[in-house]
């Protein structure tokens, strides 16, 4: 049976083989939960339990499983060694990071590492309404492939932790998510939260025209004319755009 456990550390990336040089595959946030299947030379097994993603994780970042209350909603929110702006930073996490609060102290959610500003977080119960205006937060943050926000993101996981601060719950990679929300005509007009999809690749539209997206082109997440991105795949893809999908709230 998998042992559960949580993510103690800021971050740490999943990887498809037990070594520091393999490719990863995600990453886990801070609170997010670990279904360990099996521990073996300081590396643990199993899967994410949001979204069941498999791979190998370093096991001096897990703990005890954490009932989390709120998610920090800001690129990255310094943790306090008390309540104060003044106060020694402890630690640094990342968009998506989970914790339990202990509690208030002025304008600071106390927890057990340390205190958040109440203005870097939000209970879990009340979540975003627009995934687009929580991509918007990570413009300029790098491209990394497996990242899901811990120093750097890759496409999926832009779609996947935006959609998930609104409650959507998504799964990892592009060719899964092609599964969420309903399906659109090539010739509908696209509007705010559509989800486009390319071979190996997606994308976030913050209007009809314009799409945010986590790219290796700039390395980086973007805002850029959907046409600029279609014109750069063109070469390699007759079809550029494989998929359109809305996801009605």
């Amino acid at each position: 049976m998998p042992e559960p456990a949580g993510c103690v550390a800021a971050a740490a990336m999943l990887r498809e083989a037990p070594a520091a040089d393999a490719v990863a595959v995600s990453q886990l946030l801070h609170g997010e939960g670990f279904a360990v299947l099996d521990i073996a030379d300081g590396w643990a097994w199993g899967y994410g339990l949001h979204d069941h993603y498999v791979g190998y994780v370093p096991a001096d970042a897990l703990g005890a499983p954490l009932a989390a209350s709120h998610i920090v909603d800001v690129p990255n929110a310094p943790v306090f060694a008390t309540a104060d702006i003044k106060a020694p930073v402890v630690a640094f996490w990342p968009i998506g990071a989970r914790f339990a609060s202990d509690g208030e102290t002025g304008d600071f959610i106390a927890t057990a590492d340390g205190y958040v500003h109440a203005r870097h977080a939000r209970p879990i119960a009340a979540p975003e309404q627009d995934p687009v205006a929580v991509a918007e937060r990570l413009i300029a943050t790098p491209y990394l492939w497996g990242g899901r926000g811990g120093a750097g993101i890759d496409c999926s996981g832009l779609v996947q932790v935006a959609l998930g601060l609104c409650g959507i719950v998504a799964p990892r990679d592009s060719d899964q998510q092609q599964a969420l929300g309903a399906a659109l005509d090539a010739d509908a007009p696209l509007r705010r939260g559509d989800l486009l999809f390319f071979p190996g690749h997606v994308g976030l539209m913050v209007d009809a025209e314009t799409m945010i997206h986590a790219n290796a082109h700039w390395m980086a997440v973007t805002v850029e004319p959907l046409a600029d991105v279609v014109a750069r795949l063109r070469p390699a893809h007759a079809e550029p755009v494989i998929a359109r999908k809305r996801i009605d709230r």
